[in-house]
């Protein structure tokens, strides 16, 4: 249970992303500037938890025997997934982000394949590519549906173009963040710990935020006060708080394929927090009844799946 107990409080401290950006939109902040800020200040960040934990030396050991990869899947993983999600927060309310993240469980669990685990055979240990956890996915179609019905009647108020400009480059971070993650995650093998791999791909993907930094700067100027401290909010709750549990949620899961889309799919629970969050600090109406059931999907969704995810596995060696 303790890597999903992680899972619902990274779930918890991410929903402040659609909260907050919503709230940047609204004032008028650059989405470029949303995105870039929120890395830039988790570098500081994280370097007081790494430096406190004495964890540079092997981190910057380990991004020496891999750059290549390190860039490669840093700026997949961070760059792909953040800089999409505040692309749509300019094209779409927070609540229509929040829901359309949630088809990363489906994405999570369709790169199965992409990836390698290690089953005991009788002539001993042997790498096989992973299959798709259908078991699992069929409690994510559960979750996804929950999802639909919570956001089906605001939906319909919106354009196509609307739509399509939210969607379209949620999908893509939604395949970017578990593609960038699990790639990483066998780079590194057990050698880092959470804090050391979050920095580490920090540190990595700073050449992508740095560029868009400085388009930002050309096309809009400098971001105003107030989204500098907005965005150094959603970096402390969002980029450090969410993402360091999110990945040791992962790391105790590793090589498990199904516990692993079990732990992903906690992430929709980002979508309640979302909804309260508006309502709490940005006085959001009550949502409709016919969303109130899809909360209890998402709800019912996740259990199963924590079930199905627990469920004694009869593959031989495991």
């Amino acid at each position: 249970m303790r890597p999903i107990v992680l899972g619902v409080l990274s779930a918890f401290f991410f929903a402040f992303t659609f909260v907050l950006n919503r709230l940047m939109e609204a004032e008028g902040g650059n989405w470029m500037w949303s995105a870039s800020l929120r890395y830039l200040f988790m570098v500081p960040l994280l370097a007081i938890i790494v430096g406190w934990r004495k964890g540079f030396g092997s981190l910057f050991a380990e991004m020496r025997r891999s750059p290549s990869a390190w860039l490669l899947w840093s700026i997949i993983g961070f760059g792909l997934f953040y800089a999409p999600l505040c692309f749509a927060a300019a094209y779409g309310p927070g609540w229509l982000i929040a829901g359309t993240w949630q088809v990363t469980i489906i994405s999570g669990s369709l790169l199965v394949p992409l990836f390698y685990i290690t089953i005991q055979t009788p002539s001993g240990p042997k790498r096989v590519r992973g299959k798709i956890p259908y078991r699992g996915l069929a409690m994510s179609l559960i979750i996804l549906a929950g999802v639909a019905l919570m956001q089906a009647e605001q939906a319909r108020q919106l354009s196509l173009q609307a739509v399509l400009l939210c969607i379209v480059p949620i999908v893509i971070a939604s395949f970017a963040y578990p593609l960038g993650n699990r790639k990483m995650m066998d780079v590194c093998s057990n050698r880092l710990d959470a804090y050391q791999r979050v920095l580490g791909m920090t540190l990595a993907s700073l050449p992508f935020w740095l560029i868009l930094s400085g388009i930002a700067v050309y096309t809009d100027g400098w971001p105003s006060k107030s989204q500098v401290v907005q965005s150094g909010l959603v970096a402390l709750f969002s980029g450090v708080f969410a993402t360091v549990l999110f990945f040791a949620a992962t790391d105790l899961v590793r090589g498990n394929m199904s516990k692993l889309g079990a732990v992903e799919a906690t992430q929709s629970l980002e979508v309640l927090f979302a909804v309260i969050g508006e309502m709490v600090l940005l006085a959001a109406p009550l949502p409709a009844p016919i969303s109130m059931i899809g909360m209890i999907l998402i709800v019912i969704g996740m259990v199963l799946h924590s079930y199905v995810s627990h469920a004694k596995q009869t593959t031989p060696g495991t």
